[in-house]
């Protein structure tokens, strides 16, 4: 299949105007609709003449395995209408995201660990807001690792950019651990690094519906918008688009999930959107059943198998609320971030003039939450007329268990004593220094005590000295 030319739309924001402007390009270029990919970029399904492409000088087309570029993801979509992180506002996203000008090699992952519209762990670099205000939790996996691994250090919002540029440049060494990473990004960049003090805490909550008319607050609105087939009409966006400069709405968000989401209508428009929406004939009522499917771009195949599944399960009456489904197969280097992976084998070589059959694999992440990244093989090599059964009886067994790994997790919390540890907070900026986990940034081992560091010690975070930090009893469960 060829790979067909991309739009990298930062963070997978854009204001109506620079929508406009790509759709109009579209149009020059002989098409009649765009798609979106699932790292939030856009993608132009067609063929198109490359001879055009100067006409159109504020496009920088790509082809991101040929030229080695990726889009970086962002959870900025999910700001102020899902639960959120309270420092990480729709102003901050777009400050941090302004840093990243360049084009980077790896993917890149800016999200919010409360939300669940964008999945947190699919980049190669993925930057996870942690409770300290401006500091983000780093999760790697390079090309070739097969784990993804936690940096030793929170790292400060106005960092990002430079750690992921050392990143980049550390490549040619071919790193194999985090530890390593770590003192190679150290040696080539000063940065303002904080110790993690507390292990990362990725809540489960059911996959939202992001589809419809939704109010924020009082008086605003959010509108989603999804086509099953993902080709959208630039007729319909570039009147869109205009709409929007006409209410003073000024971005226009690109979901993980080929939709996009306009946030910030006024309600004394609403009936004004609701008019030109049926003007166009625009369905906002599609069905979860079919609407949470991540599914190759341009894969008729794949297309073809996901619409049969889904009539298998309305016809049966199946419910499929907060569960996501993939389609992938065996030759795929993309992530897995649904709840249930359906796999398509291999061919086996023919065999004379037997006709061969494909056959698939049927997996589910740990608890059917992707974010575990630890994924349940639960069927292999069967034939696609037994995937609906399958699948059904997959959603059967994530209502049975909704919940109970939660319920479990408090009884276990509930039977844990309270014991007392002693820490150590400076008085200028309450940043903690614990003993167990030491301070990776300044080299300091786990299991230092404090007597131990040096009299140079200084914290981490505000760089006061040793002296300004005071003995403090925390309580934790054993």
């Amino acid at each position: 299949m060829d790979e067909r030319y991309r739009l990298m739309i930062n963070g997978g924001v854009l204001s109506p105007g620079e929508l406009k402007y790509i759709c109009e390009a579209a149009e020059g270029l002989g098409l009649n609709a765009i798609s979106f990919g699932s790292r939030q970029d856009i993608i132009f399904p067609e063929k198109i003449d490359e001879a055009k492409f100067s006409l159109f000088d504020k496009i920088k087309f790509v082809k991101p395995k040929r030229d080695k570029v990726e889009n970086i993801a962002s959870s900025y979509v999910s700001a102020e209408i899902l639960s959120s992180t309270s420092w990480l506002t729709s102003d901050k996203y777009l400050y941090i995201l302004e840093q990243f000008k360049y084009k980077p090699e790896l993917r890149i992952n800016v999200t919010d660990p409360k939300q669940r519209l964008v999945p947190l762990f699919t980049g190669n670099v993925n930057f996870i807001a942690s409770e300290h205000e401006d500091y983000w939790y780093l999760y790697v996996r390079l090309p070739g690792w097969k784990r993804t691994l936690m940096y030793p250090a929170l790292i400060y919002s106005w960092d990002m950019d430079k750690i992921e540029r050392a990143i980049e440049g550390i490549l040619i060494e071919e790193p194999e651990t985090i530890e390593t990473v770590f003192e190679l990004v150290n040696d080539a960049v000063d940065t303002n690094n904080r110790t993690v003090d507390t292990p990362l805490d990725v809540p489960f909550y059911p996959f939202p519906y992001y589809e419809g008319m939704n109010r924020i607050g009082q008086d605003r609105y959010w509108l989603g918008l999804y086509w099953r087939n993902n080709r959208y009409d630039l007729t319909f966006l570039k009147a869109m688009c205009d709409l929007c400069s006409e209410n003073k709405i000024g971005k226009i968000s690109i979901t993980p999930w080929k939709s996009f989401i306009v946030k910030g209508i006024p309600e004394k428009n609403r009936l004004q959107w609701e008019k030109f929406l049926g003007k166009y004939g625009i369905n906002v009522r599609h069905s979860m059943l079919e609407m949470n499917w991540h599914v190759p771009v341009n894969d008729k195949e794949a297309l073809n198998l996901k619409k049969y599944l889904v009539t298998n399960f309305d016809q049966n009456d199946i419910s499929t609320y907060g569960l996501t489904f993939g389609i992938t197969s065996y030759n795929s280097d993309t992530y897995n971030f649904t709840s249930i992976v359906v796999e398509k084998n291999r061919k086996p070589d023919n065999i004379g003039d037997f006709k061969i059959r494909d056959t698939f694999n049927l997996l589910y992440a740990k608890n059917f939450d992707p974010n575990t990244r630890e994924y349940i093989m639960h069927v292999q090599d069967v034939d696609k007329v037994e995937l609906p059964g399958l699948l059904m009886e997959l959603s059967k067994l994530y209502f049975e268990q909704l919940g109970n790994e939660r319920e479990e997790e408090e009884f276990l919390t509930s039977k844990k004593e309270l014991i007392k540890e002693d820490v150590y907070q400076c008085s200028e900026c309450l940043t903690v220094y614990s003993e167990v986990y030491g301070d990776i940034t300044q080299n300091i081992e786990p299991n230092t005590s404090f007597d131990e560091l040096p009299e140079s010690y200084e914290c981490s975070l505000c760089e006061a000295p040793k002296s300004s930090f005071q003995k403090q009893v925390f309580e934790k469960q054993a």
